[in-house]
């Protein structure tokens, strides 16, 4: 038990909460302490695992009263291991899932621990969809709070301009709702400025009519057609409608999708319309351009599955590390980097995504929200998982050394949910080049606003001043 922390402490605790508070010494603490990458490995004082969102302000105030750092977990990932602290207070908002779908105003409200898994199906037997990830297991909120690209990015932008409000509990205790018309300041600091302003507990976002069927699926290629894949893709992208989202893959399989042992190109292919002849023609002309030759796979595909399909890539507690970048074109130099690069991760796990932009998320307003980089044509994620320690000096270099080696393509963009858990003697990631100086100040406003002390301070952090 941390020093900081007595049983007594505990007890009292747990007299102040209606969840379950758990300590070093208790039954389950490691199972309460694990989270999703097992590359963070922490033991926190206490964990406290929420009943509702009455029990917040007790944890919150108990963190500071003790001068304990405190981590908040949502109900997914957090690449970057900030749902967990050492010798710290840990909220764990798992259990806090409900999602209410209002089918006549086309709205959802969704509470702080639910996963995308949650959200659709809840909305699907409504014909109804928030954009969301592209992976069942994501938690909204941190999704949400850093931005959220998914399947309907092009479609409907990211999840965070989905957001109509958010119910949070500040430092201080107090419980409010932020929107358009109260506390508009707050309301835009939280659609992409991460959990630095309070404890969300709930969203309600706006959905759109979807599926429960859409058209999607994936284009697969071997080595040998990845340059040709590639230069179709460049010419492919440059008009497309808003309805079709791409996010083309370069992986070397794991074993459960049965696909062999040879890295591949998978371009993923996601159609927002009802329209599904429109949708069928694009993808035709895309087979034109760069025929598959190792699957192909497009069709009619139930939305749940869809938005679980690619799982099986992202299974817990792997270890994880991740970096990210916006690029603007697919130019020859940029296709350079992305075949050989590709090539070269012949294990199973580390691979990279590049996720096609534009479209309605291009079209926000850049200082409507906190997300940077609004113009960007493209974004990459390069992510690497793992499950032996050993390997973790040359995955991580595997990942930086792309990341390295797109530099001078790309156009100033970093997306905080793709940034992985900086290794030790690594500079953190400079938040006021992500935001840009105009929104970096403005979110420090509104940092200084509702935690002047950075009591939430464990995250992609604003500090106060």
């Amino acid at each position: 038990m941390s020093a900081a922390v007595t049983a007594d402490d505990l007890h009292d605790l747990r007299t102040r909460v209606a969840g379950r508070v758990t300590g070093p010494d208790d039954a389950g603490y490691d199972a309460a302490r694990a989270i999703w990458n097992a590359m963070v490995d922490r033991r926190p004082a206490v964990v406290v695992r929420a009943a509702g969102p009455g029990d917040v302000a007790p944890t919150v105030a108990f963190a500071r009263r003790r001068g304990l750092d405190l981590a908040v977990r949502g109900g997914g990932h957090n690449v970057a291991g900030n749902g967990t602290v050492e010798g710290g207070v840990v909220l764990d908002l798992a259990d806090l899932h409900r999602v209410d779908v209002d089918p006549g105003a086309r709205t959802v409200r969704v509470e702080a621990g639910a996963t995308l898994a949650h959200v659709d199906a809840a909305t699907t037997p409504h014909g109804l969809a928030v954009p969301l990830g592209v992976v069942s297991g994501t938690g909204v909120a941190g999704l949400t709070l850093g931005g959220g690209v998914g399947w309907l990015t092009r479609a409907h932008g990211l999840t965070a301009d989905a957001v109509v409000a958010v119910e949070l509990v500040t430092v201080d205790g107090e419980t409010v709702t932020a929107d358009a018309d109260h506390r508009p300041d707050l309301f835009w600091a939280l659609r992409g400025g991460g959990g630095n302003f309070g404890v969300v507990t709930a969203f309600t976002f706006r959905a759109h009519p979807l599926g429960p069927e859409v058209l999607a699926g994936n284009l697969v290629y071997g080595v040998d057609r990845w340059r040709d894949a590639w230069t179709a893709l460049r010419t492919w992208t440059s008009d497309l409608p808003d309805e079709m989202t791409t996010i083309t893959t370069t992986l070397s399989p794991p074993p459960v999708l049965e696909a062999g042992d040879e890295p591949l190109l998978v371009v993923g292919l996601a159609w927002a319309s009802p329209d599904r002849a429109s949708g069928a023609a694009l993808v035709d002309r895309l087979r034109r351009l760069a025929p598959p030759d190792v699957d192909d796979e497009v069709g009619d595909v139930d939305w749940r599955a869809w938005q679980s399909a690619f799982d099986p890539v992202f299974p817990q507690g792997v270890r994880a590390y991740w970096r990210n970048t916006s690029f603007d074109a697919l130019d020859d130099d940029v296709v350079d980097v992305l075949v050989r690069r590709g090539g070269e991760q012949r294990w199973v796990g580390t691979a990279f995504d590049v996720h096609h932009m534009g479209g309605a998320f291009g079209r926000v307003p850049q200082a409507a929200t906190p997300f940077p980089r609004r113009s960007a044509g493209f974004w990459l994620n390069i992510y690497g998982f793992w499950s032996d320690a050993a390997d973790d000096d040359e995955r991580v270099a595997f990942v930086r050394g792309m990341s390295d080696d797109m530099a001078p393509f790309a156009s100033g963009g970093r997306y905080v949910n793709f940034e992985g858990r900086q290794p030790p003697g690594h500079r953190p990631v400079d938040l006021r080049a992500v935001y840009g100086e105009a929104a970096y100040s403005r979110l420090v406003d509104v940092k200084r606003r509702y935690d002047p002390e950075n009591v939430l301070r464990v995250n992609t952090n604003v500090p106060p001043g």
